[in-house]
């Protein structure tokens, strides 16, 4: 990642973009700051920047506005720590930057030189594919030939859109440590704040005080030693402490709204785009002729939303209000785009005119799931939700951006996670289709065929299913077919081999969508003959490497987050004149993780049948099963690595 790219993706660019970070003005003279003497020398231990100081205020000025001041200073301590020496501010025209300062220390805390107005570079924020976005950013970049050295900033912004209250995350990342952070919120009594503290350190939860008329709220922490991202554990965001925070009141351009239950918030959703589903009456007539000859109500949905996809394409559109306010529905009838809002709504309209009553749906995309203990905005992604009639506890979900997802699917993108469901009576939280082990299947079926020098040619053909699809998916609709060979051999675990035959399509007469993928593979020197035998490993694409055994107390509980199911079968076709002299043991393990088995068996024309089964459900374990978990990754290592020998007959 670029250093530029590192500072936008520290920066949290999402749905809606606002400032997050520091600086501070300098007078020249100053004593001695920030020295690396003064610092603990905990903090410096698996430490690449250390936050020496980071102070955010949040000012309600009224429900329709909020200042934002943050000062930070972080000691980078070498190369991957880099990425803390610039600054990078966003704004639009719902949000003002006042001003962004900034000073460099050296290793004993003397000032090298203060940040310049030259220095800022004012840049677009345009995501690439967006038609039209107002978001831009100014970086401020402090970076140091050498290390260690003191970055100091500080901004102020201005927010017209109060709606997202500030997130206050003191450790922002792995390898990071804190001397010190702090955190207030000053609002009006009528307009009291709502927060949720969120692995805080003893003694630092909220001290609240008045200031005049005004209730102040306030956080502290210090001393923060640095984390490191564990194997098969959560994201860090889920042990690292932070407040939330969000309004209970809010204001964006005229339109008010509560913000005390997810009721709430999706009223003020649904209001804001009510009225915006009218169609002209040529696409009306036209939508209810396509679908009249169709009773099934899953079809009709089905014939629409192919009509969507197949007559609209994305573009977002990002403007003031224009991230939560969709297009008119007739405005993308008549351009053909529009972004997940607007191409939503018109997939809503299409479906009212085919008699089939739907709702618009927020929801956290390509993240973590929401807090649903929390009502806030957090989402960045909408999508539709069509209850069935005729199944009352059935639903048709739509990904109304892709002219290529199946019908019906959501994947890896919005899946398995909860959803705010906006309907005429406010909000309702609900969940997005779940897929387990058994819709995320990958069934490999391969024939090698071994001659008498080790050469191997094989015929490989893998389906796959559900979110084990996904990947391939993207690859199949994104990548040219040169493209997509290339990036497949790059992800095979072979040492050596050229790849005869390419094939990447995709299988929509199963229930859930499929890729299949055929390969043809040759493999010189697979099993060369040492002496009169030859060693060779059955497995040939599906080894689960093993997991490094943890080096002190492990801090993590173990997340299993992705449910899986795979099935190789390799048929090995033994050269005239051998035979299998040694078969790997076969090996099955049931644990509370899943469950593996692989054996091979000699069939009745003298081929070798390799089968392998590797079942892991999604779940969640205390920190104390990682040795457990740690083994059975171990056995199965072994196992996916066991080799099989063939002799050489005498005659």
């Amino acid at each position: 990642m670029s250093y530029f790219l590192h500072i936008l993706r520290r920066a949290g660019l999402g749905f809606a973009l606002s400032g997050l970070v520091a600086s501070s003005a300098m007078a020249g003279g100053q004593p001695p700051k920030y020295a690396l003497s003064d610092l603990p020398p905990n903090l410096l231990e698996n430490a690449h920047a250390v936050v020496r100081e980071y102070e955010e205020t949040l000012l309600v000025k009224s429900v329709g506005r909020t200042v934002q001041t943050v000062r930070r200073a972080a000691t980078i301590l070498d190369d991957n720590g880099k990425h803390w020496a610039g600054e990078l501010v966003s704004y639009d025209q719902l949000n003002t930057v006042n001003y962004l300062r900034g000073a460099v220390y050296d290793a004993n805390g003397r000032l090298i030189r203060q940040l310049k107005a030259s220095d800022v570079k004012d840049y677009s924020l345009a995501d690439g594919f967006s038609l039209a976005t107002d978001t831009r950013g100014r970086l401020a970049d402090l970076r140091q030939a050498s290390y260690p050295y003191t970055v100091e900033f500080e901004y102020e912004v201005t927010s017209d859109n109060p709606l997202f209250y500030s997130s206050w995350h003191p450790q922002a990342g792995e390898h990071v440590a804190v001397e010190h952070a702090s955190f207030r919120v000053i609002t009006p009594a009528d307009l009291p704040l709502r927060y949720q503290e969120r692995h805080l350190p003893g003694n630092s939860a909220v001290a609240r005080s008045k200031q005049g008329a005004l209730d102040v709220y306030q956080w502290q922490i210090a001393n923060l030693v640095a984390l490191e991202q564990e194997p098969a554990g959560p994201p860090l965001e889920e042990l690292m402490p932070a407040v939330l925070t969000a309004p209970t009141a809010f204001e964006v351009q005229g339109h008010r709204g509560a913000l005390t239950s997810w009721q709430t918030l999706g009223q003020w959703n649904y209001d804001l785009n009510a009225g915006r589903d009218m169609l002209p009456a040529d696409v009306k007539a036209r939508i209810a002729a396509l679908v009249k000859d169709i009773p099934d109500e899953r079809a009709r949905i089905r014939k629409v939303y192919e009509y969507l996809q197949a007559n609209t394409r994305y573009i977002s559109i990002q403007l003031g209000l224009g991230g939560w306010q969709t297009f008119p529905a007739s405005a993308v009838s008549a351009t053909g785009y529009g972004d997940c809002k607007a191409l939503t709504n018109y997939c809503m309209a299409l479906l009212k005119a085919a008699d089939i009553t739907a709702y618009c749906a927020l929801v956290r995309a390509d993240e973590a799931d929401i807090r649903t203990e929390f009502p806030s905005n957090q989402f960045n992604h909408v999508v539709l939700c069509v209850p069935l009639k005729a199944a009352k506890a059935d639903t048709v979900w739509l990904e109304c951006t892709s002219q290529n997802e199946a019908f019906g699917y959501m994947g890896s993108f919005t899946g398995n996670r909860h959803a705010l469901l906006l309907t005429p009576t406010g909000g309702k939280i609900v969940r997005t289709p779940r897929y387990g082990a058994i819709e995320n299947r990958r069934e490999r079926r391969a024939d090698l065929y071994l001659d008498a020098q080790g050469t191997a040619t094989v015929s490989v053909r893998t389906v796959r299913t559900g979110q084990e699809q996904d990947a391939q998916s993207q690859l199949l609709h994104g990548f040219s077919p040169a493209d997509q060979k290339k990036r497949v051999a790059e992800s095979l675990p072979l040492p050596n081999f050229s790849i005869t035959k390419f094939n990447l399509v995709t299988d929509r007469r199963t229930a859930l969508p499929a890729v299949v993928e055929t390969l043809g593979l040759t493999l010189p020197n697979f099993a060369p003959p040492s002496g009169k035998r030859a060693f060779l490993t059955p497995n040939l694409l599906s080894r689960l490497p093993a997991l490094a055994a943890p080096v002190g107390e492990r801090r993590a509980d173990i997340w299993l987050d992705h449910a899986f199911s795979h099935a190789d079968t390799v048929r090995i076709h033994v050269p005239a004149g051998f035979q299998a002299e040694t078969l790997p043991t076969p090996v099955q393990l049931t644990t509370a993780f899943g469950t593996y088995s692989s054996q091979i068996q000699t069939l009745p024309d003298g081929t070798l049948q390799y089968v392998r089964r590797l079942h892991m459900p999604r779940t969640r374990f205390p920190h104390t099963d990682y040795p457990a978990y740690v083994e059975f990754r171990r056995k199965i290592n072994a196992a996916d690595k066991a080799q099989l020998v063939l002799l050489k007959n005498d005659a």
